[in-house]
């Protein structure tokens, strides 16, 4: 990282004063494929305030300067929306030990530089000062043949496995957004990760 780089962790309603740099960076973030969010900004605003209504909520941002420039966001299951913790419910999982890495976003330009690792080191971290036993996030599933997948597209299960996150093919939670080339919302199917901290 460069001099002009750092993190800051900010917990519950500390991420009040960020919520709008956060939603942005989302906006901009999200509307690359495999997500493809054509987002607005009060709909992330909303979203993100279930962060500041809650104690178990973390955030981590990365700070170029005082320019947000990446962001990763966590909380317990419990807290999370009904949409991620039902999936769980359903199969029998007690969601009162599970912490929800929800998402991680960092513009292209700040990728690699080893930010990836500090969001999920800092979200651990809390997790199991929580007292969690099981971390878990999902993503979104875009066929191989998206006509709007990049030529030279690299998902990032390599990664996520090298942190430690095993695919459960067999859970997945459906969400609707509109894509950026789509003039109506539809359903989107995402599937958990799962590690044992």
């Amino acid at each position: 990282m460069s001099d002009t780089m750092r993190t800051l962790v900010v917990k519950g309603d500390e991420l009040e004063p960020w919520l709008g740099d956060v939603a942005d960076l989302r906006i901009r973030v999200f509307r690359d494929f495999p997500y493809l969010y054509d987002g607005s900004r009060d709909y992330e605003e909303a979203y993100l305030h279930t962060y500041t209504k809650t104690d178990t909520s973390i955030c981590v941002l990365a700070l170029d300067g005082e320019r947000v420039v990446g962001a990763s966001t966590g909380l317990a299951m419990a807290d999370e929306t009904e949409e991620f913790r039902q999936p769980l419910l359903d199969a029998g999982w007690d969601i009162e030990s599970i912490f929800y890495c929800a998402e991680s976003t960092l513009l292209p330009e700040y990728r690699g530089r080893g930010l990836y690792r500090a969001f999920f080191d800092e979200r651990e971290a809390h997790a199991r000062h929580l007292g969690k036993r099981t971390s878990m996030f999902c993503a979104v599933q875009r066929p191989i043949d998206h006509p709007l997948r990049p030529a030279d597209y690299q998902p990032l299960d390599s990664i996520w496995r090298h942190f430690g996150y095993q695919p459960m093919p067999d859970r997945m939670a459906s969400f609707r957004w509109k894509d950026i080339d789509q003039s109506q919302e539809t359903d989107k199917q995402l599937l958990f990760y799962q590690k044992a901290l």
